[in-house]
């Protein structure tokens, strides 16, 4: 949800349908050696002192007015709902990645409780409606687009929030699965991430008996735009064929609203050449609207996890999530223990298929989950000393473990405590959207 559009494309040479697909191939992975780090952060944004009132767009602008003039190295965003996004730059360490954001966001607390204003750290609002902040002609195809499948795609843009961990694609690897192995991890971790860091409960003041309530908000979203390719053959050749037959957003114009076809993939577009013919900008365009938990952009964007509460909360997913990928050692321990979820997760791509909803409903509470997190986060600990990580990192990641992982819980859990029944079952009334 952060990629911003460029303006309209002007005169440029059409492009062709075998053209796109050099181009999606070539771009796709960047493969060598793990060396970079990136984390994007999404935040809700809510009253400092009255979190369940709403908060109008006037205070929203002057806020984000006044953070417009502050200096950052991180790149800062607002999302359609008025979230803010803080985007790192690419960092070469865990530690100068962590450091940079957290400077930036001290920045960026202290402008907004200036205003009355606050960061909140849930996967998706548990108060407020689905409401636009922005007003621009990307999000209002965008809205267009997904109101076709329901209201999920509102929330999606409007209600909630996320970390997303960028790394490397990796070494190019001999073997049926090439530079592959860390984009079919990526996937089959995905699962795992998703129920150890479940932190959206809640909707409309009510559990909806889903931990993640944002994971499943994904699921409800179309295949074509929210998931992932297959995952039996080579990346490179499956995610252009799903980026291609995936159907367009918009069709971009100059002047008035944007143009939102219906059923109309960027594959056929070049074939048709209606209702113009698409160029090199219009694919690169395409491909910011496509929302897989897996994107790969050259690095591999993890895109699966929710927002994590407090300040600091955002540093354990990306700690763990970067000594799994890489730590040989621990890339291997990962490995390993995740094989057997490649059948459970069946035909079907994330996150459609019956792992990744397993994961969002219950979480750590799935046995199978639950043991092969504790290995993976035992993992992440041994190999965090050997990616240069502070005490207060490796601290962070072991007091999470001890409070959740371990006991086959999430953050999730600490919101519906309060509603828990005098039998100690959690009062999860189902609230489909």
């Amino acid at each position: 949800m952060s990629d911003s559009a460029s303006g309209c494309t002007g005169p440029r040479a059409a492009i062709t349908e075998a053209e796109a697909e050099a181009l999606v191939h070539g771009i796709c992975f960047k493969t060598g050696p793990p060396r970079r780090l990136g984390v994007e952060l999404e935040w809700l944004v809510h009253e400092l002192h009255a979190p369940r009132l709403p908060v109008t767009p006037e205070r929203l602008e002057a806020a984000y007015a006044a953070l417009r003039t502050v200096p950052l190295r991180s790149a800062l965003t607002v999302e359609p709902g008025g979230q803010l996004e803080l985007s790192s730059p690419p960092a070469a360490s865990l530690m100068e990645c962590i450091g940079t954001v957290s400077a930036d966001l001290d920045a960026v607390r202290a402008v907004l409780a200036g205003n009355g204003l606050r960061l909140v750290g849930l996967g998706h609002d548990p108060w407020h409606t689905p409401r636009r902040f922005l007003r621009e002609r990307r999000y209002d195809a965008l809205e267009t687009c997904l109101d076709r499948d329901g209201p999920a795609g509102r929330h999606m843009m409007c209600t909630s929030a996320s970390v997303q961990v960028c790394v490397d694609a990796g070494h190019e690897e001999p073997g049926p699965l090439g530079h592959g192995r860390r984009w079919w991890l990526a996937h089959q971790l995905g699962a795992v991430l998703v129920a150890a860091f479940a932190n959206s409960p809640l909707l409309a003041r009510r559990p909806t008996g889903w931990l993640s309530t944002r994971q499943r908000m994904w699921t409800q979203i179309g295949p074509a735009r929210a998931g992932a390719p297959p995952l039996d053959g080579d990346p490179r050749t499956a995610w252009t064929r799903h980026a291609l037959d995936a159907p367009v957003m918009c069709v971009r114009r100059d002047d008035g609203p944007w143009e939102v076809p219906e059923g109309l993939t960027f594959r056929q577009w070049t074939r048709l050449r209606r209702p113009r013919p698409p160029t090199r900008d219009d694919l690169d365009y395409h491909l910011t609207t496509l929302f897989p938990p897996v994107r790969p952009r050259g690095h591999l964007e993890l895109r699966m996890i929710d927002a994590q509460p407090g300040d600091h909360g955002w540093i354990v997913p990306l700690a763990v999530t970067a000594a799994l990928f890489d730590d040989p050692q621990a890339t291997e321990t990962a490995y390993r223990a995740v094989k057997p979820l490649a059948e459970r997760a069946g035909p079907l791509p994330a996150p459609h298929n019956p792992l990744w909803a397993e994961a969002a409903r219950i979480g750590l509470a799935d046995p199978e989950l639950h043991e092969i997190a504790v290995v993976c986060f035992t993992a992440a600990l041994e190999a965090l000393p050997r990616l240069g990580a502070g005490t207060e990192v490796t601290d962070a990641v072991a007091a999470f473990q001890d409070r959740y992982v371990r006991k086959g819980r999430c953050p999730a859990d600490d919101l519906l405590e309060p509603l828990r029944t005098t039998d100690g079952r959690a009062y999860r009334k189902d609230t489909a959207t």
